[in-house]
Order: structure tokens, then sequence, then C-alpha cells
């Protein structure tokens, strides 16, 4: 097993570990190559790897513990599937010979992770470890990428049978056909946008969709709920992330002629309209290295499948030789969009002050000082979709965030993001929600001495069921009582310090900017407590 996860790159494993795990620990004895990364909840572990995944480019490797572990893991793996992160999963299975008597802590896991995975593997046989695992392995990074989970027995990870181990290099996939076809159609396009999905950032696509965005003219946006840098959010043509409901992304895309949709799931919607998030008789076209995704949930002229990165870079290479004529609506979006730029930061300079914040304020102050290496984990919410107003990030894997919905996730992935890419300032703008889902995330950061800012935007309450219960529609009827959506008074500064991270309580927007741009120079994690204003 200890060759396998050297072969496949693994200098980590992220665990928290129980009775069926030992054998495991016991070979990580004496093998300082492979460090073992202690987390003290199964969510802050697995939230762990996946940032750790993002950075390195690398599947992540899992040890959790058995069925209640398992469990314990389950919102981060769904997390890992939405955002199609890689990882190996293991969790360690009662000891064989005594399974049927039904022991303590015994569990169907297969049958446990199976909704949240890729892929499952009931390891019953010494023999069949080095297949399985490498299958996993080679399963987690095919698209769509994802977790993979094994079923391990004690036991067996004790044996030491006579195995083969063998390795199989996957050659990368071919170039999708139909380029000059859908190139063909894109140069033709009157007023084309572009939907750029998290598959673009994933593949190293980024750079090729710039060139092609800025050949034919088209208006970019990012998919929703976006997963991270898919398009500069500084360049011109951007014009922010689509709202993830059908019925506004219809009437965003509803002036173009053509929309190219690149690496994206389906769009994801969150809350219910009636309609199709594409209008009949749009012109679409679709590339992604996923076929199940070519016209998934809309109609599509031409769909491409194959690696994105050079698929598009034919494409841009093909255009470049036609020099379609879009000089004159290239200029127009960049004025519109450095107009409702520029409008935006009026607005939300003028609401700087003492606390506690305007979270709009509060988020400009955030995204204005950012370095620009950074790297933001962003798991706020309400203030999150503030956030991207006004964030100019252009560096590919310089976003951090899970389209999957599972609370807990940021100050974990935070951690993993640190420690798989430790060249970058970390800076993780957290809601209290969802701070109080993952706090003991923290443990981890103390104990290993990441230099993370942790940024929590402190409102007291689950603002956005607040807002969405009051546009919900005419039969609601809590004229403003919220059963269940008030946390109360909290104060972080005090859980930072139980857990042995320094901690400040911010008093004005200013001291907030200060505090963000003295990022880079931590050298051990901090946290900053931000009262804004809540439900009003």
């Amino acid at each position: 097993m200890l060759t396998i996860l050297r072969e496949e790159g693994v200098t980590r494993v992220f665990g928290n570990p129980g009775t069926t795990e030992l054998p495991f620990l016991d070979a990580l004895v004496g093998e300082p190559d492979i460090e073992y990364v202690l987390g003290v909840h199964e969510g802050s572990v697995v939230a762990m790897a996946d940032g750790y995944a993002r950075a390195t480019g690398r599947p992540a490797f899992v040890s959790l513990h058995i069925a209640a572990g398992l469990a314990n893991g389950l919102s981060g793996l769904l997390n890992a599937s939405r955002s199609r992160t890689p990882m190996v999963v293991t969790a360690g299975q009662q000891d064989r010979r005594h399974l049927a008597q039904d022991p303590m802590l015994s569990g169907n896991l297969v049958g446990l992770a199976r909704s949240a995975v890729k892929e499952t593997f009931d390891v019953q046989h010494a023999r069949d470890l080095p297949v399985m695992l490498r299958r996993a392995f080679r399963l987690a990074v095919l698209p769509p990428a994802g977790p993979v989970f094994l079923s391990v027995p004690m036991d067996l990870l004790a044996e030491q049978p006579d195995v083969s181990l063998f390795d199989a290099p996957i050659a990368a996939q071919p170039t999708a056909t139909g380029v000059a076809s859908a190139t063909s159609i894109l140069a033709r396009a009157r007023h084309p946008a572009i939907v750029a999905g998290d598959g673009v950032g994933r593949e190293g696509g980024v750079e090729a969709l710039v060139a092609i965005a800025e050949a034919i003219g088209a208006v970019v946006y990012h998919q929703p709920m976006h997963d991270g840098i898919d398009f500069p959010m500084r360049h011109d043509l951007y014009a922010g992330a689509l709202p993830p409901i059908n019925a506004e992304i219809r009437n965003t895309l509803a002036p173009h002629d053509l929309v190219l949709i690149v690496g994206c799931h389906a769009f994801m919607p969150h809350h219910y309209s009636p309609g199709p998030a594409i209008a009949p008789g749009t012109r679409v076209v679709q590339i992604d290295s996923d076929p199940t995704e070519i016209g998934r949930n809309f109609a599509v002229e031409l769909g491409l499948v194959g690696t994105i990165e050079p698929t598009l870079r034919g494409i841009a290479e093909l255009l470049q030789e036609l020099q379609p004529d879009t000089g004159q609506r290239c200029a127009e979006l960049r004025e519109r969009h450095l107009s409702q730029r520029a409008a935006a930061e009026t607005v939300a300079l003028k609401a700087y002050g003492p606390a506690p914040l305007d979270p709009e304020a509060a988020a400009h102050a955030v995204a204005s000082a950012l370095p620009g290496d950074a790297v933001v984990v962003e798991e706020a919410i309400t203030t999150g979709v503030l956030l991207r107003r006004f964030l100019r990030l252009e560096r590919p894997r310089s976003l951090v965030h899970t389209v999957g919905g599972g609370l807990g996730f940021g100050i974990g992935a935070a951690v993993g993001t640190a420690l798989g890419d430790p060249g970058r300032p970390v800076v993780a703008v957290l809601g209290d929600g969802c701070a109080m889902f993952g706090l003991q995330g923290l443990w981890s950061a103390a104990r290993y001495g990441v230099p993370v800012t942790f940024v929590v935007m402190n409102n007291g309450e689950y603002r956005t069921l607040k807002d969405t219960l009051d546009g919900w529609d005419s039969r609601a009827t809590h004229a403003g009582h919220y059963p269940g959506l008030d946390l109360g008074p909290l104060d972080f500064t005090a859980a930072a310090a139980f857990f042995g991270i320094d901690a400040r309580r911010v008093g004005h927007t200013d001291e907030l900017v200060d505090l963000i741009t003295g990022a880079p120079d931590r050298s051990r994690p901090m946290l900053i407590d931000v009262p804004i204003l809540g439900h009003g």
C-alpha cells in the first residue's frame, strides 16, 4: 500500500485514526516521506484534503475511521463530488474474523459511501488491494473527477501475502473533434456570450478561453457559484457570475445570439424557477471533457468532448487566422463593465465606517486589500456573493469554494490549501454559521502552523435563510419572526484563543483593510472577527 501511495505522488495522508486503522499507522512509523496530517473531526479532514488536492493538482489521500468516521466525512465527500475534486478515501472495516457477529463500530461502509462518491471498492482479499487501490487513483482523476472510496478490513492490512504491484499510466484525453466547425460558428456570432465553468480552471484552459473571448468579442460569465478562477475577474470582457436561478440565467443570456458553454456542470440552479436556463432556440456550442455533460439540460447545436485546454487552444488558433472584426464590440463591453465596477466601488466606499460594518463595505475592504498572489477560500454565503462583486483575481487556483453546499468546508480547505501551496498567502472568508460547522479545523491550523488569515463575517444569524424566506412567496407569514435562524452574539476571538490562534476583533473598516494587507507577512494563523450588520 505504501509503495503504491509513493508511486502516486502521495506525501501526506489526511486522517483521524481509530482502532481499525492501527496497522496502517504502524506501517507509517519510520516512513518520514509520508506525513500523517491529523484532523480532530472527519469533516475537517476531508475539507483539508479537498483544499490540498486543488492546490497541488494531484489526488489527495484520506484515511477515515470505520462507519462513524465515514459518516462524519460524508458532507465533505459530497462537496468533493460536486466540485470534481480527486481524492482516494479509505476507511478501516472491522476485523473479518468476527464481522458476522456485528461487532462494535462495524457497518456497511460501501453502502454508506456509495451516494457521496464516484466509485466504491469493498476489499476482501489482500491480493486485490493493489489492483483496487491503483484503480481508485485512476478513477479519481478521469472525467468527471471525484472521490473514490475503499473499505479495507483491519485484519487484511496486517497480512503479509505475496502480491504483484503494477502501474498503468494514463494517456491524456485527446483534443475534441469538431474544432473547425465550432470555430466557424463562433466567428459568425454577432452578440456572443461565454459561460466559463470550473472545468476550464481545473484543466488549465483559462489562457485559451481568454484568447477566444477577445477574438469574438464575447461577454464572459462565470458559471453560478463557481469554485475557482475560470476567467480573469479583472478582464474587460468579464461580467461576473451567473445567478443560480434558471429564470435569471435565461434573462441574462437572452440578448445573445450564441452561447459558448465550457466545462460547466449543467448550471446547477439553487432556487426553483419555472422553465429552462437556456431559452429554446438559443444557439449553443458546448465543450466538456465529461461526455455526460453535453446537452444534459438544454439543446446544443454542437457538442465537443475532449480535453478542455487543447480543444480551446485549437479554436483560438483558428480564430487568430480568421481575425473576425470585433474591436468595436470589445470597446463597448469594456466601457460598460468599467462603469459598472466603478459604480459598485463608489457605493461600497461610502459605506465604510465603525463596527458593526456594512456587509458590502466589509466585502470591499477584504477584496481591495488582498495581496496580488493571494488565494481566497470563500465560504461566506451572503457576504460571499458581495465579495465576488469586488474580487479581481486573475491567477488560476486563486479562489477555492465548493458548490456542494455542505457547510464547514472553509476552515479545513484553507488549511489544506496552505499545506499544498505554501508559497502563497491564504485568506479564508467565512460566514459565522459556516465557521461554527468547521471550527475544529482551527486545531489543525494551529498544530501545523499554517499562516492562514481567517476572516469571520459575524452577523449572529443565518442571514441567507432570512433573505430567502422574505422573498419566498406571498404565502410567507413569518411577520418578521425567524424561528431557528438566530445565532446570537458570538465571540470568535475566544474560540481562536481556545485553539491557540492569534485573533483580533475589528472596530472599523479601515482596520480590516490593514489586517488583510498584512496577510503575506504572517508566519502563523490569525483569525479576524468582523462584526457586520445583520438583517434589518
